[in-house]
Formats: structure tokens, C-alpha cells, sequence
């Protein structure tokens, strides 16, 4: 199922701010460079971010 924009969005600005930190990077850094959010972009489309989404039903349905 793919994740929608607002998903996506968290799931890139809490793994940019992990990788600002010093977290360990999943994916090589291949271009060389030390910008986070490009790295956390690089990682979601290499569907290898360490962070997964839980939905939950709709309260209203």
C-alpha cells in the first residue's frame, strides 16, 4: 500500500533529524553529501527507512 504525502513527510523529517543527530545511515552515501534530508529521501526510495506506518481504523467509521 502506498503511503500517503503526509506519511511520507513525517516519516522523512523524523529520519532527517535522526541522521542530523548521528544515527548510523542504512544506505550508502553515494553523493557525497551531509545534507539529511536528501539522505532520508535517498533511503525512503531505496525502501530501506527503519520506520514503518501503523494505521488504525477510522473513529467515525
Amino acid at each position: 500500500m502506498p503511503y500517503t504525502r503526509f506519511e511520507k513527510a513525517r516519516m522523512l523529517g523524523a529520519r532527517a533529524l535522526q541522521i542530523s543527530l548521528g544515527a548510523p545511515l542504512v544506505a550508502a552515501n553515494s553523493l557525497g553529501t551531509a545534507d539529511p534530508i536528501l539522505l532520508a529521501s535517498r533511503e525512503f526510495d531505496a525502501a530501506v527507512l527503519p520506520m514503518r506506518v501503523q494505521r488504525v481504523a477510522d473513529a467515525l467509521d
